[in-house]
């Protein structure tokens, strides 16, 4: 399947056969790009190329990191959530904590009740995903902002403005201007490692790098970042929806 979208890129779902193994992978062609690079995210192998790379030259890539390739897609397939069935009983983690999807009818939006999710019961389930993604963003929002403030507080510096990313690849971002961006699927996870990426992206309001400096002052808001970064890239797969 191909689509094409503006500014000259288009998208290619494609496969490959490595050591026996058949690897699909999305292939996405733009006229910026002079080089082709490959990229596991939580859509499986992506295929960064130039418009006019040969497919020649891409599976040539493809087979001379045959490994690699294998490897990471292994990974991503044991660790890819099971598919949201959008029923009542199924599980959504808010901060490391499960909720419980609920079905109840003449409710106008999605709220919370102790442990359980309230969902209008008339939902269809694409209406009723989209209700828990939009509830899920409001409580990122809130919370993110509030962790972020707390700590630019601690380093003496005024509040950022913090806005929600959907980045595939990226928990968090820092523009110099003083905007942070985090990605909203961290609402997910518990709480320590919402902190450390918020630590995170606040100290580089005052280091715009990862120098020894940088690493100082997000030790100076979380001692333990280093653990906690482990345990992010190790385990955050578990907390996420598919």
């Amino acid at each position: 399947m191909r689509t094409d979208r503006p500014g000259g890129t288009s998208h290619i779902e494609q496969a490959i056969e490595l050591a026996g193994c058949r690897i699909p992978y999305r292939l996405r062609r733009s006229s910026r790009r002079r080089t082709i690079a490959l990229l596991i995210d939580d859509r499986g192998l992506q295929v960064a190329a130039p418009l006019r790379a040969s497919q020649g030259a891409i599976d040539a890539l493809l087979r001379e990191h045959a490994t690699w390739v294998i490897r990471k897609f292994g990974d991503w397939q044991r660790k890819r959530p099971t598919p949201r069935r959008w029923i009542a009983g199924e599980q959504i983690m808010l901060r490391g904590s499960a909720l419980t999807l609920e079905t109840c009818a003449g409710i106008a939006q999605a709220r919370q009740d102790g442990d359980r999710l309230l969902v209008n019961a008339a939902l269809a389930t694409a209406a009723m995903e989209a209700a828990v993604q939009r509830w899920l963003k409001d409580q990122a929002l809130a919370h993110f902002t509030l962790r972020c403030q707390t700590y630019s507080s601690q380093l003496g510096l005024p509040a950022p403005a913090v806005r929600l990313s959907n980045a595939r690849t990226r928990w968090g971002s820092c523009h110099a201007a003083g905007r942070i961006r985090m990605n909203w699927r961290l609402i997910h996870l518990p709480e320590a490692w919402i902190d450390y990426v918020a630590a995170h992206e606040v100290a580089h309001l005052r280091q715009m790098n990862h120098s020894p400096a940088f690493w100082q002052t997000v030790a100076a808001l979380v001692p333990d970042h280093r653990e906690r970064r482990a345990a992010l890239r190790r385990d955050a797969h578990r907390y996420l929806l598919p």
